[in-house]
């Protein structure tokens, strides 16, 4: 049986989640998962019920239609209908990363400024301890911030719900506002409207073939795009339960997803691709003993790009307790088309393309059986219904089948622009079309993502993508598999740009580091890359983007500003 799919006339989404409740109370709508405790499980009629109930004291306080409203909340179980309480309002929501050891502090401390001011925040729900740190930076951004409020202190009291009539909306008005990757306070804002989002889920939902008999898992971070809307809008406006794991716990203890796997027989998730690295090298055997991974028939890896080996190493490492290879799937996706352009079809393994390296490098996709200076590049799939993609070159010229360009996209789910920023906003929305940055190439249907336009090295006219040398770099002997960052600097003398590396490692001492950056010089040196300069950081060094990646432009100008190169 298939779920509702949102073909029908209702103008806002949480018209959707209200239908859910009157016609299913008692389904299941979310199970929020805590370590060492039962899941607390909401389900329709009671997380309905919250949620108007927290509209109503939102409204109370001066909350009105179309404020933009900023959350701020760990893993709590009542996140949720706090946030589809300003739905029901018909304000525009935006979840904003919670400061953690993850994050560099001055990272928080300029993205938060940065975030008040240009996305233009009316209001914060957060949590009383953080208002020392937050209140100066949100009232002092130069921002419009009416108030801080501490929802979870609210009373029973307090909120009652009397019946909540949510205001007139209509498709095209704004749903909510997320973040694009990043990591300093120049984040760009998107705003989706209801009619993108639905847009999306419609057309998604048939990519993946979504079943009423489906049950989503998620540790990602909600103000995160993959998480928001992938885990949250996705199912929640399809009826379909889902599983939200503390993001923060998974780091600690992975196997707790792989528990909510088995325990709740879940079959869709979505990860980046470092989950499946830390995934098959941090879970012990000794924990697997009551492990099953059958229910899953798909795994979603949403980076860019995707990494073949990853896959591999998971599956050698799952395989024997029920995972099948054809779980292993791909999709391409950015807020600024609401999330998927492309998807691998169900019960398809994500393609792997062998591809020579040098030619790679001239902008040319030559396949390759051999095992020498080639590039294993993954397919993210087909096009979904409603997306449109081109490979084009420097001019906007469109290139043919198996040609290295940028891609752009044009979606019906597609954004208006970049809030507040009508100048980047130009930059990159051209007559329709969205240019991502992103170079790939199309290929036999499917469409392959190498990497970022503006992380591209040139060194004597040759391109060199950095992904290569952190690939190589990664598989050395003491650093930590990952984490690594590649990226030129302009050299005067030359003329032309020098690679650099930043690598963590947990080797100590000065013999041993030495022993290391040999290692790692050489290393590169079978990729037929030069490095100039190696340093070597402890871990958890390196500056993560919004999405969870290693930054490199934040990288690079923590290391050239802050280290002294060896």
């Amino acid at each position: 049986m298939a779920p509702d799919n949102p073909t029908r006339s209702e103008s806002s989404i949480f018209d959707y989640w209200r239908s859910h409740a009157e016609k299913s109370p008692q389904r299941e709508a979310i199970i929020h998962w805590v370590a060492g405790e039962p899941p607390y499980r909401w389900r329709w009629g009671n997380l309905l019920d919250a949620a108007e109930a927290f509209a109503l004291h939102l409204k109370s306080l001066g909350l009105r239609q179309g404020d933009v409203c900023a959350l701020m909340i760990r893993h709590h179980r009542d996140f949720y209908p706090i946030y589809m309480g300003i739905c029901a309002m018909g304000a525009i929501p935006a979840v904003l990363a919670y400061p953690n050891p993850r994050i560099h502090p001055e990272k928080f401390r300029q993205g938060l400024r940065g975030m008040a001011y240009h996305s233009g925040l009316d209001w914060v729900l957060t949590e009383r301890e953080l208002d020392t740190l937050t209140r100066p930076l949100l009232l002092n951004s130069g921002g419009k911030i009416r108030d801080i409020v501490f929802p979870l202190e609210w009373t029973d009291s307090e909120l009652i719900n009397t019946g909540f009539p949510t205001p007139a909306t209509c498709l095209d008005d704004p749903c909510l506002l997320q973040h694009s990757s990043g990591t300093t306070g120049l984040q760009k804002a998107v705003v989706l409207s209801h009619h993108a989002i639905l847009n999306h889920i419609r057309n998604y939902g048939d990519s993946i073939r979504i079943d009423a008999a489906d049950k989503i898992i998620s540790w990602l971070p909600l103000y995160h795009d993959m998480g928001l809307i992938a885990a949250f809008y996705f199912p929640l406006t399809l009826g379909i339960p889902v599983i939200q794991i503390d993001p923060f716990e998974w780091v600690v203890a992975p196997i707790i997803f792989l528990e909510a796997i088995s325990q709740e027989m879940a079959t869709l998730s979505w990860l980046p691709n470092f989950a499946y690295n830390l995934m098959a090298d941090r879970i012990h055997e000794d924990d697997l003993s009551h492990i099953r991974l059958d229910s899953i028939r798909m795994l979603i890896n949403c980076s860019e790009p995707v990494r073949g080996e990853s896959h591999d190493k998971f599956f050698q490492r799952f395989q024997p307790y029920g995972l099948r290879r054809e779980a292993l799937s791909a999709c391409y996706a950015m807020a600024e088309a609401t999330f998927a352009v492309t998807q691998t079809a169900p019960g398809n393994e994500a393609k792997k393309l062998s591809v020579d390296r040098d030619y790679l490098l001239q902008g040319r996709v030559v396949a390759t059986d051999s095992r020498d200076n080639c590039r294993i590049c993954v397919s993210s799939g087909r096009p979904l219904a409603g997306c449109d993609l081109r490979i084009v070159n420097q001019h906007g010229k469109i290139l043919p089948e198996g040609q290295v360009g940028e891609i752009v996209i044009r979606s019906v789910s597609l954004f208006d622009g970049y809030r507040n920023n009508p100048e980047k906003t130009g930059e990159v929305l051209r007559k329709g079309w969205y240019y991502s940055g992103d170079y790939g190439f199309f290929y036999q249907g499917e469409y392959c993502v190498i990497g970022r336009k503006k992380d591209i090295i040139i060194i004597a006219g040759k391109n060199l993508y950095p992904e290569d040398v952190e690939d190589a770099v990664s598989e050395v002997q003491g650093i930590l598999p990952g984490r690594v960052i590649a990226f030129g600097i302009e050299d005067d003398i030359s003329g032309t740009e020098q690679v650099c590396v930043v690598a963590e490692t947990a080797v100590a001492g000065a013999k041993g580091q030495k022993d290391l950056r040999l290692r790692i010089v050489e290393a590169c040196m079978r990729i037929d890359v030069t490095i100039s300069r190696v340093y070597l950081a402890p871990p958890r060094w390196l500056i993560k983007s919004s999405s969870g990646k290693p930054s490199r432009k934040a990288n690079k100008d923590r290391a050239l500003s802050d280290l002294t190169w060896k």
